[in-house]
């Protein structure tokens, strides 16, 4: 029995090295324990379709994004995908006050170099719509949308814009 656990964890590779990974808050903040609670905090999805983009390459953001899986949807972003997404929902640091135009694609060469968000001017996270046509929020993907949703990610943003 503990072999095969051992099996499992070996075969268990990380999300998406290399890549970017969309989280999307999918559950609300009502009855959520609290490690789980802390841990979205943590990732700052802090409201319900909040989303976040992280790096696939740090082990302790993919630790936090594997204790929460069954509250997000999260997946691999792919350059267009991620472009757009700045474009309509990204906010400036500074707020209202200062007017910043945001170009999409030095933002998105930005983050495949390593550099976060706010060091490039913008919020880390991005406040969504829920979405068009409806989701099974209570079922795991390819069902519902819960969990790893590999490159369908990109389909769910699109909606949600």
């Amino acid at each position: 029995m503990e072999s095969q656990k051992e099996e499992n964890k070996k075969e268990e590779k990380p999300v998406g090295t290399g890549k970017l990974i969309a989280i999307i808050r999918i559950s609300g903040m009502v009855k959520v324990r609290e490690k789980i609670e802390n841990a979205l905090d943590r990732l700052r999805l802090r409201r319900k379709y909040a989303c976040v983009i992280i790096d696939g390459n740090n082990e302790n953001l993919i630790g936090m994004l594997k204790k929460v899986k069954y509250y997000v949807a999260y997946g691999e972003i792919d350059d267009a995908t991620l472009e757009k997404l700045i474009k309509e929902r990204g906010k400036s640091v500074e707020g209202r006050k200062k007017e910043i135009k945001i170009n999409a694609s030095e933002v998105v060469s930005g983050l495949k170099e390593g550099k976060k968000l706010s060091d490039l001017g913008l919020k880390p996270f991005f406040r969504l719509h829920p979405p068009r046509k409806g989701i099974k929020s209570k079922l795991q993907y390819p069902k519902g949308v819960l969990g790893n949703n590999k490159k369908d990610i990109g389909k769910l943003i699109e909606r949600m814009l």
